[in-house]
């Protein structure tokens, strides 16, 4: 067996698509109107999957809320740089940050990510 993508399900695959093109320095290898793929420079293939009752979740969780059971780490070399270019692409911050080394975002569709050293 060989693991060769991750499936993110989301509300608008094309545009989350683009926004982790724009982070990554990748590009949009597909797209159709429910399903598009970005390849990353190392090879890893993040496909983004329309979910029509999408509900962006909730971090950090709740007893109550749709909560975030994976998220993309992404390793960076410097963080305040990558997280001024994580903004910049339509991420938002999060407003809880649990350690120093670690930065915790949202993507467009209310998927968090972190970025880290």
């Amino acid at each position: 067996m060989r693991l060769t993508s991750v499936t993110v399900g989301c509300a608008r695959p094309r545009e989350l698509a683009e926004f982790y093109a724009r982070l990554l320095g990748a590009d949009v290898a597909e797209a159709e109107p429910r399903w598009a793929l970005v390849r990353t420079p190392d090879g890893l293939a993040v496909n983004f999957e329309l979910e029509r009752e999408f509900t962006p979740p909730v971090w950090p969780s709740t007893r109550s809320g749709q909560n975030a059971t994976q998220h993309l780490d992404i390793e960076v070399e410097d963080l305040e740089a990558a997280t001024g270019h994580a903004l910049a692409c339509g991420a938002v911050l999060a407003p809880v940050q649990p350690q120093p080394g670690v930065r915790v975002l949202f993507d467009p569709d209310g998927h968090p990510f972190c970025l880290f050293t």
